[in-house]
């Protein structure tokens, strides 16, 4: 792979913009090499430069055998540029390269170059100054959290320090004690934000000073987050209990946070780390190139300078990982030194040939399983058997909702395909543990492995007739779906480590979440699923046909009478609201939260949303024209303001003073085409609603519930086409704010922080 691609591909995509443009001074690059190729084909004069400065140099004294160079090799002459700290105000920090030789022909393409050049490095250099101040800070913050962290040690494990010199001193307290020795002002910070370790020549406990436990009175221990149901409620309950109570249980608390924050911070300084790297590395190789195009030697100036400025001679960044590799090493690994970098540096998921060969047999098997069906519908001639009518409306529901999961898995499955391959960071947007987020091939592989489970069990009973002798079908093939539906659930629950536990995980607890909005704190992930949610209402009406089918239907004769039942009616019309009504929540929880009133305008159109889907489903089954009226014009304001939002808020296009007119600022996709043709969609897919306000109920050759699931098909795909542009919106937005890390909440809050921030 050629280094740019290398480059581009290394990138931390949030700090895009900071990286050195190397495809824009390439492609100067390449109009220098243009430009001397012209005249390098242009007729030569009849006495060449180079011809007559090869003679003069036979002229030139001799500079002698034995006589050492002093000084530079060069002389003045011979010297390109001269790289040097730009003057001026405002310019503290910055280099300006100085071209000596401006008299030259295609001497103007050289200024360019090395003025994109200057403004490119130190683009780089303040950026990174900028960032390794930031981490400095937060090493500052971490520190005083784990002396916080090791004062609660001593208070709550009740060490005492008067007898340590002792022999018959306990050995369990001996392990508190290396914890607190290890972290008790071994890196101590001077005055110019540099740290230097304490050597100490005594190690013993006599020389050992225990933390101060008068730091505990300064601080107050976070106990709740905002992000449990439990704080949410213990925040609108009035609390008479102000003093921490030292318990085990908050020490624990406070060690899990201050774990996952030096994890974090320690992912911080390594991408720091590549980020300084990439850029040296690019540097060091477009100044060679340049070297190659111009025939001049000018790289070992600059790349001097490069070396001698901030970001490739601060060692700051590498200086900070050890101290956070030793103090997570000694405090939450318990010495172990493999099990501490094991965390800290999770193992990168390697690409395995057995998710190849699976996912190839069961998109194999699939195919090959519907076109078995397609040939015996046609070969028994079911679609105008008798039975047909009796099994769409009652096999057909069941059958349905697998369909719905597997198309929206393989649109999920194309929509990691696309933001993987324009860079958009779908993991960090997420939130998803380093190693454990699906790639699209293990999400297409489960969705053609419940295509093919969905497939053989629709084979299994796809029967017409019913036993003469019982009139009724065969009991084990008509529970065929309740079984599947079954398997499904055991194995999404599972609390085996089996078919990507962790992720499985992190959907459970999502979708827990979401449904007990508005309890928990709004996060990105519950967001987005109660989104995807809203585009899966048919498949929660599936799921309560299932109840009433087989609990309260006659499933052997395939008849049922849940139409006719006022219950279902009603439980049919809730199951449709329940997901805009999470959506709903979670709108006014952040509008609490974060007093902006984007948040319940969002809510106040999720309303208008569940209007019209009351107003429709009531119109389903009371026909009428005033109802008609009611649930078309609900339905048009609902499109209308959803559409609206979908372009506008969250895709971010329609700017029409943009860079992109009627786009936005930036496109992650280059044929801008792509983004015209999705709003269109968007408008064309949200009207699939108007075949249940025009009554349309059946189409030739489709029956009605066959006709429901191609509408919610269509619903899903618009889906699809939403994700995409949503998450490329967010990841721009992340772009633009530098956004490469989240913020991890830390246990104790110091008062004279309070205090400065009330000031």
């Amino acid at each position: 792979m050629k280094f740019g691609k290398e480059f581009v591909s290394q990138m931390v995509p949030e700090w895009e913009e900071a990286y050195m443009d190397y495809n824009c001074l390439k492609a100067t690059l390449k109009n220098i090499s243009k430009f001397r190729e012209l005249n390098e084909s242009a007729p030569m004069a009849s006495t060449p430069k180079g011809s007559l400065k090869r003679r003069l140099t036979l002229y030139r004294a001799f500079s002698g055998l034995t006589d050492r160079q002093r000084g530079s090799p060069r002389k003045d002459e011979d010297e390109v540029i001269l790289v040097r700290a730009a003057e001026g105000e405002g310019s503290e920090g910055l280099y300006q390269t100085l071209f000596l030789k401006p008299s030259e022909e295609g001497a103007e393409q050289d200024l360019v170059f090395f003025k994109k050049l200057d403004h490119e490095f130190n683009k780089v250099n303040s950026f990174y100054k900028k960032m390794v101040k930031e981490m400095i800070e937060e090493a500052a913050e971490l520190s005083k959290q784990m002396n916080a962290l090791i004062a609660l040690r001593i208070k709550v494990d009740k060490v005492g320090f008067i007898n340590l010199g002792s022999y018959g001193h306990s050995r369990v307290h001996m392990d508190v004690i290396h914890e607190i020795e290890m972290s008790n002002g071994r890196h101590l910070e001077n005055g110019s934000g540099n740290y230097e370790e304490e050597t100490t020549s005594r190690t013993s406990v006599e020389g050992f000073r225990p933390a101060s436990l008068e730091i505990l009175d300064h601080v107050k221990i976070n106990m709740t987050t905002p992000e449990t149901a439990m704080s949410t409620i213990k925040g609108l309950l009035p609390s008479s209990k102000s003093d921490p109570s030292f318990s085990k249980k908050e020490l624990r608390k406070a060690e899990e946070q201050i774990s996952i924050a030096l994890k974090e911070f320690y992912n911080k300084l390594r991408l720091l780390k590549s980020y300084s790297f990439l850029n040296l590395l690019a540097f060091s190789k477009i100044m060679k190139k340049y070297d190659k195009v111009s025939s001049r030697n000018t790289s070992k100036d600059y790349l001097k300078m490069v070396d001698s400025s901030y970001v490739g001679s601060s060692d700051e960044v590498n200086r900070l990982m050890e101290r956070v590799e030793h103090a997570f090493i000694k405090h939450f690994a318990n010495g172990n030194h493999r099990k501490g970098m094991n965390t800290l540096r999770p193992a990168v998921k390697k690409e395995r040939h057995r998710i190849t060969f699976l996912l190839g047999l069961f998109t194999g098997c699939s195919i090959a399983l519907v076109v078995a069906l397609i040939i015996l519908i046609h070969a028994r001639n079911i679609l105008y058997s008798e039975g047909r009518t009796r099994y769409m409306d009652n096999i057909f529901p069941l059958y349905s909702l697998f369909g719905y999961i597997v198309l929206h898995m393989i649109m999920y499955s194309a929509n990691v395909y696309l933001w993987r391959r324009y860079k958009i960071n779908y993991p960090f947007i997420f939130g998803f543990k380093e190693g454990t987020e699906l790639g699209y091939r293990e999400v297409f592989l489960l969705s053609s492995g419940l295509a093919v489970l969905s497939l053989a069990a629709v084979l299994s009973n796809l029967d017409m007739e019913m036993d003469q002798r019982t009139k009724s079908f065969s009991a084990l093939t008509e529970l065929v779906p309740l079984g599947l539906v079954i398997v499904l659930l055991l194995i999404t629950f599972s609390p085996f480590n089996i078919i990507y536990k962790s992720s499985r995980f992190f959907l459970i607890q999502c979708a827990f979440h979401s449904a007990c909005a508005p309890l928990y704190k709004v996060n990105f992930p519950e967001n987005f699923l109660a989104d995807q949610l809203t585009s899966q209402v048919q498949a929660f009406r599936s799921l309560e046909f299932y109840v009433c089918y087989y609990f309260w239907g006659n499933f052997k004769t395939r008849s049922n009478k849940c139409l006719e039942s006022d219950v279902y009616k009603a439980f049919y019309l809730i199951v449709a609201i329940i997901p805009f009504w999470i959506r709903c929540l979670q709108c006014f929880r952040r509008l609490l939260e974060e007093r902006n009133t984007m948040h319940g305008l969002n809510g106040l159109k999720y309303i208008s949303t569940v209007v019209a889907l009351v107003l429709r489903t009531t119109n389903e089954f009371r026909r009428g024209m005033v109802w008609q009226i009611l649930a078309a014009t609900s339905s048009s304001i609902a499109t209308i303001v959803n559409t609206y939002w979908d372009i506008v808020i969250d895709w971010g296009l329609l700017r029409r003073n943009s860079r992109n007119p009627w786009l936005r600022e930036k496109l992650s996709v280059p044929n801008k085409s792509v983004y015209f043709v999705a709003m269109v969609l968007n408008v064309i897919l949200r009207l699939a609603w108007m075949q249940s306000v025009l009554g349309i109920r059946e189409a030739p050759f489709l029956h009605r519930t066959a006709l429901t699931a191609l509408v919610t098909c269509l619903e899903i795909l618009r889906r699809g086409i939403w994700n995409f542009f949503r998450l490329e919106n967010e990841h721009l937005n992340n772009v633009g704010n530098y956004r490469a890390f989240k913020s991890v909440p830390l246990p104790f809050n110091y008062e004279d922080d309070e205090e400065n921030t009330v000031i």
